[in-house]
């Protein structure tokens, strides 16, 4: 068993090395125009949601997270796309975008009236 991790280790430290001997290539791909679209509102978090959820996914991600999330939840996913992906929002848009996403998407009732 030893003697099969080393050989593995060698061939994945060969391809490295080969890795690094390689010019790199600029390819260009065409997209489809995007179809999909977020449900309109009124609310701020709609206008926030529009210009920065789209810089790293379409709409369709949006409606394939579980139906009823509460604002709390929807606040949270956002949030992890900050951390976790970088998204470029601060705590004011996160919470505005949570409160589109719940009223739109999830649970609206978990909205309180302060907050739409």
């Amino acid at each position: 068993m030893q003697h099969i991790i080393r050989v593995g280790c060698l061939a994945v430290v060969s391809c490295f090395a080969s890795w690094s001997s390689v010019d790199a290539v600029t390819k260009t791909i065409a997209l489809p125009p995007e179809t999909a679209q977020l449900k309109p509102s009124d609310l701020p978090g709609y206008t926030i949601a529009r210009a920065k959820c789209a810089i790293c996914h379409s709409a369709d991600y949006i409606q394939y997270q579980p139906p009823q999330m509460t604002q709390s939840q929807w606040t949270a996913e956002v949030q992890k796309m900050q951390r976790s992906y970088g998204a470029p929002l601060d705590a004011d848009e996160i919470k505005l975008i949570g409160i589109y996403l719940a009223t739109v998407y999830g649970d609206a009732a978990s909205v309180s009236a302060a907050d739409r």
